[in-house]
């Protein structure tokens, strides 16, 4: 009965999605273009608010639990389980103060109204996954850019999104390039639950009812850990033992 229910309002989901979108695209362009990166980060954080709201007509709850005072005057290393792309915008709105900054694979940098605009201009990382001559340099610049300007990078460590909520193995190249070009940084572990519930379909119908979890856990100083294996092996647990199966 639930997927009966899930087609007609999968369908008004989508076109409050894309009208979303499409309405933030030149609001985000005069916003970067006239009054600079300030405004343009104003505008991409009213985006992350609407498209909560989109989820919404779809009976999606979001939940974030973060009861660390994270200081904002330092650049953070965020590092989450991926499940879908609804981890994204919330993360990115309810860590809005902390600037964060995504690392996307490079075929999302064009095509798509406001994403992909966001991405080039917004501070993301662009990455080949094929190609090592390309995102090793582009993941080094990243790192650089958040330990100069304080933001926050973003990392899905599993590579790929999980389908079923099942943890996939880190993988901790980009995330120990991360560490080394960003030495002063704290690292954010967050466990994401019930995000893949939105897909349990496919990408037609959609979910309806998930509740989507974020757990922020305690943020550990790179800089106290002289065995980034250990460093990185801690995080991967903590955020691991977290999920719900």
């Amino acid at each position: 009965m639930q997927k009966i229910f899930s087609y007609p309002l999968s369908i008004i989901y989508y076109l409050c999605f894309f009208l979303t979108l499409v309405i933030f695209h030149p609001i985000q362009w005069f916003c970067f273009n006239v009054f600079g990166y300030q405004a343009h980060k104003k505008s991409v954080d009213a985006l992350q608010f609407c498209l909560m709201r989109c989820a919404n007509i779809l009976g999606t709850r979001f939940t974030f639990n973060n009861p660390y005072q994270i200081d904002t005057n330092q650049p953070l290393i965020i590092v989450a389980n991926h499940q879908s792309l609804h981890d994204i915008y919330p993360i990115t709105w309810y860590m809005r103060k902390h600037h964060p900054k995504f690392i996307s694979k490079i075929e999302l940098g064009r095509g798509i109204p406001s994403v992909s605009y966001n991405l080039r201009h917004g501070g993301a990382a662009l990455i080949d996954r094929k190609n090592p001559r390309q995102s090793l340099p582009a993941l080094m610049k990243f790192g650089e850019y958040i330990e100069t300007n304080k933001r926050a990078a973003v990392i899905f460590p599993e590579g790929t999104r999980s389908k079923n909520g099942e943890p996939k193995p880190f993988q901790t190249k980009g995330l120990e390039v991360l560490l080394k070009k960003i030495p002063s940084a704290t690292v954010v572990p967050i466990t994401i639950n019930n995000s893949w519930k939105m897909l349990k379909y496919g990408k037609f119908p959609l979910g309806l009812g998930t509740h989507i979890a974020f757990t922020v856990h305690k943020p550990l100083k790179v800089s106290t850990f002289v065995n980034k294996e250990e460093l990185i092996n801690s995080i991967e647990a903590t955020i691991k033992n977290n999920i719900n199966h």
